[in-house]
């Protein structure tokens, strides 16, 4: 990508005119050594150094991304300079602006505090009795070098001021590599209170680092429940239940068959929420008698044109869905993972409020 980009806008008049082929190619050799220093000093490693070497890397490879799809679209419709002759290095002029465009965009956006998007939904087996019960979901804050107790504290009062009765925490709360400032974090999310509690599934990011037993260590310290392969009934006709997410690098990611279904297994009557880190296995938890599936991981893809890629792996991406009558809601989580970045959408804590069947929501 570096090498086309240099090749690409080394033709472009107004950069021709200004810098030789000489100083073009010592800044991207210049970029090229930030992208890896940080990818391979300051990734898995504590310390304001090897924070702000992975910041830099992490910004520049999304943004280097969205340039080098910029200019690949621009070359595309010149035919890589066969149409408009001269005219298309112009066109790959303007391609390089709106590259830098849309990746200001994505670093504003990626910035800014998630939105807080709200569901109304009809579940079976709810009690009339918990008609109108507020869920509020956090998935993929991704706590860590790139964003910190700080971020944390406020996306906490963001949650506290909807007044939810359940809190649920999708996984991929806490970057399991990270190990500075746990203290801190566990101390913001022991903030989060809810009259039915706040419960909580690993992602695949927090056994990132992590031997098994240290991966719930910030879940301890702040008193929250994991549950992990198991459930709890919160009240009489409603039970939360939660799996692990599938152990192993970031191409596993199925949920092992009859995880679901074994999880269930001896649970009273009610309507049964199931918290999974991966939107995996909806159709083994519509089968199983859930009632309401709750998901994360995917980011919505985060930024363009990813999420085109991501869809190739991911059924389901963002937003509801409908499983054999079972809905579905997957969060594009409410922090990022990689680049403080997003294009188009800004993150979101989910607000769902469940209704009973027999009862019209408003």
């Amino acid at each position: 990508m570096h090498a086309y980009v240099l090749w690409r806008i080394s033709s472009v008049p107004y950069i021709k005119r200004r810098l030789r082929l000489r100083h073009l190619l010592l800044i991207m050799l210049i970029l090229w050594a930030a992208f890896f220093s940080g990818i391979f000093f300051g990734h898995d490693r504590n310390g304001i150094l090897a924070s702000s070497l992975e910041t830099v890397a992490m910004t520049w490879m999304a943004s280097l991304f969205l340039i080098f799809t910029c200019i690949l679209i621009a070359d595309i419709i010149t035919c890589f300079g066969f149409f408009m002759g001269r005219h298309a290095a112009h066109v790959r002029g303007w391609a390089l602006i709106a590259g830098a465009i849309l990746s200001a965009t994505a670093i504003i956006q990626g910035h800014r505090a998630p939105a807080i998007d709200r569901f109304d939904l009809q579940i079976n087996h709810l009690p009339e009795n918990l008609d109108g019960t507020v869920i509020a979901a956090l998935a993929d804050l991704h706590i860590g070098s790139q964003i910190g107790d700080k971020w944390l504290t406020a996306r906490v009062a963001q949650v506290e001021k909807q007044k939810p009765d359940l809190i649920v925490l999708l996984g991929d709360i806490v970057e399991g590599r990270s190990q500075d400032n746990q203290s801190a974090f566990a101390t913001a999310l022991s903030q989060l209170k809810a009259p039915l509690g706040v419960y909580g599934v690993l992602g695949n990011h927090e056994y990132y680092g992590n031997r098994d037993d240290g991966v719930s260590s910030v879940y301890d310290k702040a008193s929250i429940p994991l549950l992990r392969g198991a459930w709890k009934e919160l009240e009489p006709g409603l039970i939360l239940a939660g799996v692990d997410p599938p152990q192993g690098r970031m191409g596993k990611r199925d949920l092992a068959p009859g995880s679901i279904s074994s999880t269930l297994k001896g649970r009273p009557e009610g309507a049964v929420i199931l918290l999974s880190h991966f939107p995996q296995g909806a159709e083994e938890a519509a089968k199983s008698g859930v009632d309401l599936m709750l998901s994360g991981h995917t980011h919505g893809g985060q930024i363009w044109p990813f999420n085109w890629i991501e869809r190739s792996f991911y059924k389901l991406m963002e937003g509801e869905y409908n499983i054999n009558g079972m809905p579905v809601i997957v969060s594009r989580g409410a922090g990022t993972w990689g680049p403080r970045m997003r294009l188009w959408k800004p993150g979101e804590i989910v607000l769902v409020t469940l209704h009973a069947k027999n009862k019209k929501v408003k």
